[in-house]
Parts: structure tokens; C-alpha cells; sequence
């Protein structure tokens, strides 16, 4: 799951968008029971659209081939902490969350991403480029795992002239130009296709390679580079889990210089009065659209009832209370300042010790 992915998900669909939530279980015993449950869900949500005069037999099929297809392309016997099937006239998709989730199936105009948006803003993602003179790879961070990417043109190739002139006669070789800028250009095509994926999914991006081939990037990489830190070395066919393990100082590194910039922000953004900090008043500036940069300790959650322009926090299980409950109001914040084009970060548990957990650089 990508930024763009995210924000197409989010987008209204044609009723019926179907939403099928549904926990599961890491180990056995208990994961024997995860396709029995998903059978159960899937009959709910046949006979619900079916009982629904709204919804055309023809279409009501269709959407459970969706979710039949989409369950299908999971494995439940190596599966997450929950599973998410989303379906719609034409369109079906699954994922595996490593955060649980309520039970539940949802049909309404608009699928229910507020699970996949917690999991994605709190994780920590990343891009690894790999440079080699042969070629160089670009993988997806997730956390602490590393998958290499076939997409955007990667990984990219680079024919050095004897590949090139390998079986041509003398008068058809390639012309003769100096190593170094036959390596630039290479370079150069590597920074416009990092570009592009930037574009559609703006991540630090850490660079692995050695010396000349970190000064021939630096060259060519554009202004949406945000280069978290280095690996030294050729890495060219070092495994995902090996580079993984490389990056794990580098982007632990990364983050503690991000943390103090962001304090830094923050306390600009008070002297300016443009500050806000606490549940109450970052609800408030989000449902506003006033939020432009919102800054929250990754591991606060906070489920609360809304009572008029008061949110009271609430203990224990939110489902045992009765009026306007938020599941967790800190993910309604997050999801809302996505919702109105303004950034969100995440920093260390306790950073924000003196910003009641979560803060916020108001645009006005």
C-alpha cells in the first residue's frame, strides 16, 4: 500500500462500498478458526445487500465475487493481526494489517480506511536506492523489512559499451565517450525515474554505494530527494533483509536529527501563534482544515466520547459506552488533517512530554 493507493481508497465509490474488517490470528491453534470467521462475515454481507431494495441482484453479486476474489489473494495461514477486504461495482481489493481491528462490515458510499491510514501514517517507511555501475535497485521500507520494487523502470540496467558493442562489427560499435559520463548519464536517468516514484509517494530515502557513485547521485538527484542517510559499499546483490539491517542505524539516525527539527517547529510556531497542543484543540483546528503540519507521539492512542465541542477521554473498552464515541480521536486527527492536504509526523513515545502527546503548526 502506497500514498496514492491510500488516497484513492478514500475516495467516494457506487453504492454499495463494502468494507469487511475482521482480526486475525498469527499462530495456531487460534488462526484455524480465521476462515470460519471470514466465511461468516462474507454470508453477512450477502444477505445484507441482498435484504437492501437498493441494490440490484446483478450488483450485490458482483461485490461478493469482489470479496470472495479479494480474500482469495491473502493467505490466511500466514497472516497479520487483521484482515481488510474492501469491494465495490468493479473494483476489489485485501490487505494485511499488523494492527488489530474491530469486527465488523460496513456498506456505505466510501470504504472504511481509517485502519489502513493508522497503519500507514505510523509506520515507518522509507525507500533504499542501491547503486552499482551495472544497475540499481530501488526497495520499499516497511518498518524493519525491505522488499525490492519492479515498478518505475527499476531496477535499471545500465549497458556499459562493451555490452553494447558485444557482437556489432568495427563500424557499428557505439561512440567512444569517457567512463565517467557514460556514468552520469546512467545517473541521470536514475534520478528522473526516482522522481517520478517520489512523486507519487514522497519518502527519505536512503542511498547505498559507494563513494563515486554517492557524488555521480548527489549530481542528478531533484529537489523531492530527501536523502536520510548513507551505506557505504556495493551493494548490488546484497539480500532486502541484509540492506535492512544496514539501514537500521541510519534511519535511527535520521529520526533523532527529524525530532529535534520538529521541537524546533513547533516552538517557532508558538512565539508566532500558530501553535496548538492537546486533544481538545488540535480536534477542534483539524475539523477546521487549519492544520498544516500535526505532530504526534507514535504510540498515542486515545478513544473519547464527543460531547458538544468537548472531548472526554474514556477508559477501558469504547464500545461499552453509549452517544458520539471516537474509537481512538488521535487517528480521527490524523485521518482529518490528511483529509484538508496538511503532513503529519510521527516522533518517539514521551517527545512531546511538554505538548500533551500531540501538537500542531496551524496554518492561520
Amino acid at each position: 500500500m502506497d500514498a496514492v493507493t491510500l488516497s484513492q481508497l478514500r475516495k467516494p465509490r457506487t453504492f454499495p462500498a463494502v468494507s469487511v474488517l475482521m482480526p486475525t490470528s498469527r499462530h495456531a491453534p487460534e488462526n484455524q478458526q480465521d476462515p470460519i470467521r471470514l466465511r461468516n462475515l462474507l454470508a453477512e454481507v450477502r444477505r445484507r445487500l441482498r435484504a437492501d431494495g437498493r441494490i440490484s441482484p446483478g450488483t450485490a453479486d458482483e461485490v461478493v465475487h469482489g470479496l470472495e476474489a479479494a480474500a482469495g489473494e491473502v493467505d490466511l495461514a500466514h497472516a497479520g493481526d487483521a484482515l481488510v477486504l474492501l469491494a465495490a461495482p468493479a473494483e476489489h481489493h485485501a490487505f494485511m494489517l499488523a494492527q488489530p481491528v474491530d469486527e465488523r462490515v460496513v456498506v456505505d458510499t466510501t470504504f472504511v480506511t481509517r485502519d489502513l491510514v493508522a497503519e500507514y501514517t505510523r509506520s515507518r517507511r522509507y525507500w533504499v536506492l542501491a547503486l552499482s555501475d551495472r544497475r540499481v535497485r530501488l526497495l520499499d521500507g516497511f518498518d524493519d523489512e525491505l522488499a525490492e520494487i519492479s515498478l518505475y523502470g527499476f531496477p535499471m540496467r545500465h549497458r556499459l559499451p562493451e555490452d553494447a558493442a558485444e557482437g556489432a562489427g568495427k563500424l557499428d560499435r557505439p561512440p567512444r565517450t569517457s567512463p565517467d559520463e557514460r556514468q552520469r548519464q546512467f545517473f541521470r536517468e536514475v534520478g528522473t525515474a526516482l522522481d517520478r516514484v517520489l512523486a507519487e509517494d514522497r519518502r527519505p530515502v536512503v542511498v547505498a554505494g559507494v563513494t563515486r557513485h554517492h557524488a555521480f547521485f548527489d549530481e542528478v538527484a531533484g529537489p523531492a530527494v530527501t536523502v536520510a542517510g548513507r551505506i557505504e559499499g556495493c551493494h548490488e546483490t546484497t539480500s532486502p533483509h541484509d540492506l535492512a539491517v544496514l539501514a537500521r542505524p541510519v534511519l535511527a539516525a535520521y529520526e533523532d536529527l527529524r525530532e529535534v527539527a520538529v521541537l524546533a517547529e513547533l516552538e517557532a510556531a508558538r512565539n508566532a501563534r500558530r501553535y496548538a497542543a492537546g486533544l481538545d484543540e488540535t480536534t477542534r483546528l483539524a475539523e477546521e482544515g487549519r492544520a498544516a503540519h500535526l505532530v504526534v507521539e507514535r504510540g498515542y492512542y486515545a478513544p473519547a466520547l464527543r460531547d458538544g465541542d468537548t472531548l472526554i477521554l474514556i477508559e477501558g473498552d469504547a464500545s461499552l459506552y453509549h452517544g458520539d464515541v471516537i474509537d481512538d480521536v488521535v487517528d480521527h486527527v490524523i485521518e482529518t488533517v490528511l483529509d484538508y492536504g496538511g503532513d503529519v509526523t510521527f516522533v518517539s513515545d514521551g517527545f512531546l512530554i511538554d505538548h500533551d502527546r500531540i501538537a500542531m503548526v496551524v496554518r492561520y
